[in-house]
């Protein structure tokens, strides 16, 4: 089949590709920030609560999923299927600008369930007495809204939009541009394989754009009152340690982020390859 009668995407595709890896990889999510090691947490927990407790607040990763990758793998979609014709794909520049947007757009419209989700996994952590235990993420987003106001659903919001563009770009614009060059390699096909590597780089690319931003936010929570007076302080103190400094802990980012890149665009492309859609007057041949 040539590559003009390759299945095309529905734009909702990516969303269910994502809440899919999101319950796969659900626990890891849920043990990033402990203080005590991953095996530790997980023994504690599991100790404590059951082995179900690894999945507290699984349904507000489903809605962070189905709202944030949803718009913004469903935009990156539609977009280059506007600006596609056949033999003529989007140059590798487009592609960059389509995601950032496509991602800019989709945290926008995630925070709310990113502020439910890393509530509900905190709560594990946190003694009973200081828990907000919300039954799912539904009811978590009702209390906020009377607690605390619709404004609260957004706290962050700048810093998750300004993430969200950036992991798009890494996952969705690398993705596309590797698979292409590997298939054109002549040593790959489209298959499983392919997929993995492909995912698995666009993991690697993402959490370099990423971890600088993770790093200066972690810091800028734990600084004490006044320690920086501003972001562009913040980012020249961090600067002065040196280059690797803005990468701290990029090890265990690519391992968190790796797993759910991989099984979102493996789970995508198989969404693709059994029910997708052929591109308007082309033969199927």
């Amino acid at each position: 089949m040539s590559e003009e009668t390759k299945k095309l995407s529905r734009w909702y595709f990516g969303g269910l590709s994502s809440a899919g890896a999101a319950c796969v990889t659900h626990p890891l999510d849920l043990l990033k920030e402990g203080k005590l090691s991953v095996a530790q947490l997980t023994t504690s927990i599991i100790r404590k609560q059951g082995i179900l407790a690894l999945y507290n607040g699984l349904s507000a990763s489903l809605l962070r999923q189905l709202t944030y990758s949803t718009m913004r793998f469903g935009a990156y979609e539609v977009g280059k299927q506007t600006f596609e014709t056949p033999g003529h794909s989007l140059l590798f520049y487009q592609k960059l600008i389509l995601a950032g947007i496509s991602g800019a757009v989709g945290g926008v419209l995630g925070t709310p369930g990113d502020v439910i989700n890393v509530r509900m996994q905190n709560d594990i952590k946190l003694p009973s007495e200081l828990r907000r235990n919300y039954k799912h993420a539904l009811d978590g987003i009702v209390r906020v809204i009377q607690q605390e106001g619709v404004s609260h659903l957004f706290s962050g919001c700048s810093t998750a939009t300004l993430r969200a563009a950036l992991m798009t770009i890494g996952q969705l614009s690398f993705y596309d541009q590797v698979k292409i060059t590997l298939l054109q390699s002549g040593y790959f096909k489209d298959n499983p394989l392919t997929h993995v590597l492909s995912s698995v780089f666009a993991g690697a690319v993402a959490t370099t754009l990423t971890q600088p931003l993770d790093v200066l936010k972690t810091r800028a929570m734990n600084a004490k009152p006044g320690e920086f007076k501003n972001l562009m302080h913040l980012f020249l103190y961090t600067g002065k340690l040196g280059p690797l400094a803005f990468f701290k802990g990029y090890v265990p980012a690519f391992i968190r982020l790796a797993p759910q890149t991989i099984l979102t665009f493996v789970f995508l492309e198989q969404l693709k390859s059994n029910f997708g859609f052929y591109p308007p007057n082309v033969p199927k041949s």
